[in-house]
């Protein structure tokens, strides 16, 4: 997607492309970060929170997921902390009854400097960092939610893996085109390759209403590490079939959980 800040706009798309989904189901589909809403200021944002289980974005999602006969990870979404006054970016799961089962809170914040049109970014200004990992059974196999600098942190996916072995690993992203360009793939490889998961990457795209430019290259990668499939530049949708019986035939041929022996935890 190549989100603006009109979320009507936005979630006319997600719909868009539900309809042109191949007939095969059980089905998973991935929206990116900031899928509802992006390009505009830290206060449009702000306008945009919703309690949990409730708000018009949500009730639209889990429609969408009921009516298409989906699972729906969801991006991220601002979901309110009124202990704090800021909001999470929460990730959550839609089941194909339009019931939320999980909500992943974004942990890792994107508080860094980058060479591009927006220069600095300073995601815990208006958001409260989440504190628990998500891996939850799916006719998928075991799910995984993250969020997009969460890619960089090995030892969360380490910890993860603890919770039960990852088959799937869902990555909303917004990555930008400066960080992308330099480490996406790799980021989105190595990770694939030493949890020997699926992961499905999917990613803003092009430049946006206030500038920001994001890189794209939505794709799923193979527990081998192999790209099944990837759209570089464009918005649309890409899809492939999970093989169960290669995530076994992988894990058999090289144990490397059982052989791992820095195995960590978040605390």
């Amino acid at each position: 997607m190549t989100s603006s800040p009109l979320v009507k706009d936005n979630l006319l798309f997600v719909e868009q492309q539900l309809k042109l989904l191949p007939t095969h189901r059980p089905c998973l589909v991935v929206l990116p970060e900031c899928f509802a809403c992006f390009g505009g200021d830290d206060k449009l944002m702000m306008d945009i929170v919703e309690d949990l289980h409730l708000g018009p974005i949500q009730h639209k999602l889990k429609q969408l997921a009921k009516q298409y006969n989906v699972w729906l990870v969801a991006g991220s979404l601002p979901i309110s902390c009124p202990s704090t006054g800021k909001y999470t970016a929460s990730c959550l799961l839609i089941n194909d009854h339009g019931e939320t089962v999980e909500e992943y809170q974004k942990i890792h914040l994107f508080d860094v400097q980058v060479a591009d049109n927006t220069r600095a970014y300073m995601e815990s200004c208006h958001t409260q960092a989440g504190n628990t990992l998500i891996v939850t059974h799916t006719p998928f196999g075991n799910l995984g939610l993250a969020v997009c600098y969460d890619i960089r942190f090995a030892g969360m996916f380490t910890a993860m893996n603890q919770i039960a072995p990852l088959d799937v690993l869902a990555l909303p992203a917004a990555f930008t085109h400066q960080t992308g360009k330099a480490h996406w793939h790799p980021l989105l490889k190595a990770r694939a390759i030493e949890n020997q998961c699926y992961i499905v990457a999917a990613n803003q795209t092009g430049q946006h209403r206030n500038k920001r430019q994001t890189y794209g290259h939505s794709c799923i990668i193979s527990p081998w590490g192999e790209t099944l499939i990837e759209l570089p530049h464009d918005t649309g949708m890409i899809y492939a079939q999970l093989n169960h019986q290669l995530l076994a035939d992988i894990r058999t041929k090289m144990p490397v959980y059982q052989h791992n022996k820095f195995r960590s935890h978040l605390v």
